[in-house]
């Protein structure tokens, strides 16, 4: 990833960032969508000068402990899409980086701002060959024990370069059907 980081835009997803800093990768954007405190932890971290030029794209709707982590760093908030915008009829680009996951969301944004090369890191879509959701540097892997054995055989999926079967559950399967025929007809929603 260090080789093609400096050819192509990174967006990550929150739990991403600090294991990126750790091995000094620096993404463009790191994106936001769920409100849990747990969740705000991911920033609960000062790289210091790592950060800088680093846009953090964060959903209306997360955390208060987000932005105090924030506070030094440069970020958005962007809002979800509700009918008042609509009907006093604000620009659409306000409502860009929301969706159903955080690879939604940076799909989005990136779309939004014309990004050809990009390398998404950080959402979960299925499981590796050895039951794991998320790298061993996860803050929370044990928040996910379990999950494997309980979705084994339920939800596959094409492994990574086409080569075999992958493991996946329910709810990533819905976000990646969605994501790829958002990415197959190139549409924001």
């Amino acid at each position: 990833l260090k080789k093609y980081a400096n050819k192509a835009t990174i967006f990550c997803a929150d739990s991403s960032y600090p294991i990126l800093a750790k091995h000094g990768i620096k993404p463009d954007y790191v994106c936001m969508l769920e409100r849990t405190e747990i969740t705000a932890e991911f920033f609960n971290h000062d790289f210091g000068e790592f950060d800088k030029d680093i846009v953090f794209v964060c959903a209306g709707v997360v955390h208060p402990k987000t932005i105090e982590y924030l506070k030094n760093k440069t970020f958005i908030i962007t809002q979800k899409v509700l009918a008042f915008p609509y009907y006093i009829n604000l620009k659409n680009f306000c409502y860009a980086a929301v969706g159903f996951s955080v690879a939604h969301m940076a799909y989005e944004f990136a779309t939004h701002l014309s990004h050809k090369n990009i390398i998404f890191i950080g959402q979960d879509l299925a499981y590796a060959k050895d039951g794991f959701s998320h790298t061993k540097d996860y803050k929370n892997l044990d928040k996910h024990e379990g999950h494997f054995q309980r979705d084994k055989g339920k939800f596959q999926c094409l492994a990574y370069g086409g080569d075999g079967k992958a493991e996946s559950s329910e709810v990533w399967t819905m976000f990646r059907f969605f994501l790829q025929d958002t990415i197959s007809r190139n549409i924001i929603s």
